[in-house]
């Protein structure tokens, strides 16, 4: 069997994209199929199943969302009745948000059928493919994680 020739890092960037972007759109309609008018409405939900109830802060932090838009998220789901805003026993400065027994079935519900549309999307690959992909992202991640960052471009002559 004759070896293929390596591929470019911009061939193999495209690739990763167009999968990352393939999978992320199934996603993205799994979570509006379930009645989620955003991906952040669904991550606190799933974060919160999860993680149990986390400061406002540190939830912000794991969905990547900012002060602002955790905020929002919060205050949505918050008059949906799926979370409540509490403080935290240990630190009365603390705001936990945590999951209602109405989040908590809600939660459940929409979690069990998300992931089962994620199966669907990720079916493509057997078990052992699946683990030997997760394997080489990881490696690939934390290779690229400990990177300096690039240095900057010389300025295009005019």
């Amino acid at each position: 069997m004759p070896s293929r020739a390596p591929l470019t890092p911009e061939h193999l960037y495209l690739i990763l994209w167009k999968a990352f972007y393939a999978v992320e759109h199934h996603d993205r309609h799994s979570i509006r199929g379930l009645g989620f008018a955003s991906d952040s409405d669904f991550a606190v939900l799933e974060a919160l199943h999860s993680k149990g109830a986390l400061p406002v802060n540190e939830l912000g932090r794991k969905l990547f969302l900012t002060s602002g838009s955790i905020t929002t998220a919060v205050d949505r789901a918050q008059r949906h009745g799926l979370v409540r805003r509490v403080r935290a026993p240990h630190d009365r400065r603390v705001t936990l948000v945590e999951l209602t027994e109405a989040g908590r079935e809600r939660s459940r519900q929409v979690l069990k059928v998300h992931f089962g549309n994620l199966a669907r999307a990720l079916g493509g690959l057997e078990a052992v493919e699946q683990r030997r992909l997760a394997d080489l992202l990881r490696k690939l991640g934390k290779h690229a994680a400990a990177l300096p960052p690039p240095e900057p471009a010389a300025p295009a002559a005019p």
